[in-house]
C-alpha cells in the first residue's frame, strides 16, 4: 500500500490586471476560519452623566476622534446625545444621557391633571408619609380626606332638604378643613437630591362625585432650574475633558 501523497493540481483564476495576490491552501482537519464580522457599534444610554463618564475613560485612547464627534443638547427632553465617529457607518456610536423623573414624584401626579378620589389620595398620603415635611399635617390630610366624601354628601343632602331645589346639588362651593397647602421633601429627578415643594389640593364636585388634583406652581419653576443647572454642569465638564467636541443645542 502506497503512503505517498497524491499530487493534486488546481487552477486559480485572478481578475484581469491583478499584480499581487495571495492564495492559502488548507487541507485535512484544519480549524475552520472564522468569518469576519462588522465592528460592534457603541450604543449606551443611562442617567444624565453617562456621556461625561464615557469621555473620562475613552478620551486619549484612540477609540474615536474628538474632531469627528459631536454632542446634541435637548433641554426640553433633558437629554445629552454624544455621537462618536460621526462619518463612519461601521464605527459610529451613540452615548446618551437623560434626566428622568423620579418614580415617586411621578406617582404624586403633581401638575399633570391626575385625578384622585378622596379615599385614594388619603391612602396614598398615608403610605408616603416619609416625603412630607410635617408629619402632623400628613396625618390631618389623611384623616380629612378619608372622611371627605361623607362630609360633602351630608352638605348636599342638607341643601336639598332646605332649598327643595335639586339644581343646587350640582353647584357646590368646596369648603373643607383640608390645609390650603402642604410641603413635600421629594426628589424630582432620578439621582438628584430632594427638593422642597409647596403643593395645593384642588377639589371638584360633580353631584355626589368628589375628585382632587395636586397643583404646585413652584414645582414648575424648580423643574426648570434643576434642568438647566444639571445640563450646564455636564456641558462644563465635557468642555474640560474634550474641548474639541462640537456641542449643538437643539
Amino acid at each position: 500500500m502506497s503512503t505517498e501523497k497524491e499530487d493534486k493540481k488546481f487552477v486559480v483564476n485572478f481578475p484581469e490586471n491583478t499584480t499581487v495576490a495571495e492564495v492559502t491552501v488548507r487541507e485535512g482537519d484544519a480549524v475552520k476560519l472564522i468569518e469576519p464580522k462588522p465592528p460592534v457599534k457603541t450604543q449606551l444610554s443611562g442617567v444624565i452623566g453617562v456621556p461625561v463618564e464615557y469621555l473620562k475613560k475613552r478620551v486619549g485612547t484612540g477609540q474615536f476622534s474628538q474632531e469627528r464627534s459631536h454632542l446634541i443638547v435637548n433641554r426640553e427632553k433633558i437629554s445629552l446625545i454624544l455621537v462618536i465617529n460621526e462619518d463612519d457607518e461601521y464605527l459610529r456610536g451613540i452615548v446618551e444621557g437623560r434626566l428622568s423623573f423620579h418614580p415617586k414624584f411621578s406617582e404624586f401626579g403633581i401638575n399633570t391633571g391626575k385625578v384622585w378620589t378622596p379615599a385614594e389620595l388619603g391612602l396614598f398620603f398615608k403610605m408616603n408619609r416619609v416625603f412630607f415635611a410635617d408629619k402632623a399635617i400628613n396625618m390631618k390630610l389623611v384623616t380629612d380626606l378619608m372622611n371627605f366624601t361623607a362630609t360633602v354628601n351630608n352638605k348636599i343632602e342638607r341643601s336639598i332638604k332646605e332649598s327643595g331645589d335639586r339644581a343646587d346639588v350640582f353647584v357646590q362651593t368646596v369648603n373643607s378643613n383640608l390645609p390650603p397647602s402642604f410641603t413635600l421633601n421629594i426628589p424630582i429627578f432620578k439621582g438628584m437630591p430632594a427638593e422642597t415643594l409647596e403643593v395645593e389640593t384642588f377639589a371638584k364636585i360633580n353631584g355626589r362625585e368628589v375628585s382632587f388634583t395636586l397643583l404646585s406652581p413652584g414645582a414648575n419653576q424648580t423643574l426648570e432650574e434643576i434642568r438647566d443647572r444639571a445640563i450646564d454642569s455636564q456641558l462644563e465638564e465635557i468642555r474640560e475633558i474634550a474641548s474639541d467636541i462640537a456641542i449643538i443645542e437643539e
